[in-house]
């Protein structure tokens, strides 16, 4: 196992680890919404329609090719339905938004103690590029996509259609 320091979201020393559970990855959670909005400090910052908010979290490590896999995935993931009712339709097929917010907190670690560790959220001169990287990817796919504000403390509103929640991971590309 290859083991590296580097520094988290806060600056901090952390520790990469290649090939065990702590192993590097774009993690995002999505969630088929027929209304999502993101407000900073009580102004709305965008606001979609029917789609997919994205909530999107960068782990140290993590390249161009996390943020690709993410993308692709997000606007071929068939989660809406066809005109038969089956899930054989993507937010690019249905003519949906993506809200895409960034989240590191996603990449929290509880195995110990009760506090969250966030050593292995990437830098947010390494988080932010990603974060474009994939957004522009989905621009690129025809799917329009709205943002918060990289960084900011934001307010999420979302009217999850189901519900409808599925978590994405850059690094289980592969059935075990």
């Amino acid at each position: 196992m290859h083991v590296s320091s580097q520094q988290n979201a806060l600056g901090e020393p952390g520790v990469v680890r290649n090939g065990g559970v702590a192993e590097v990855r774009v993690r995002a959670v999505a969630q088929r919404v027929t209304m999502a909005r993101v407000s900073v400090n009580q102004t709305v910052r965008a606001t979609i329609g029917p789609g997919l908010l994205v909530l999107l979290g960068v782990e140290t490590g993590d390249t161009d090719d996390d943020a690709a896999y993410i993308a692709r995935k997000v606007s071929h993931l068939r989660v809406f339905e066809d005109n038969a009712g089956k899930m054989n339709r993507s937010v690019k097929d249905v003519g949906g938004s993506v809200l895409v917010v960034s989240q590191f907190t996603l990449l929290a670690d509880c195995r110990k103690g009760n506090r969250p560790s966030f050593t292995q959220s990437a830098h947010p001169d390494v988080a932010e590029p990603l974060l474009n990287k994939a957004c522009n990817l989905l621009k690129s796919e025809g799917v329009p996509v709205e943002t918060g504000i990289f960084g900011a403390m934001m307010d999420v509103a979302l009217i999850n259609t189901g519900p409808f929640t599925i978590i994405l991971d850059s690094k289980r590309t592969t059935l075990e």
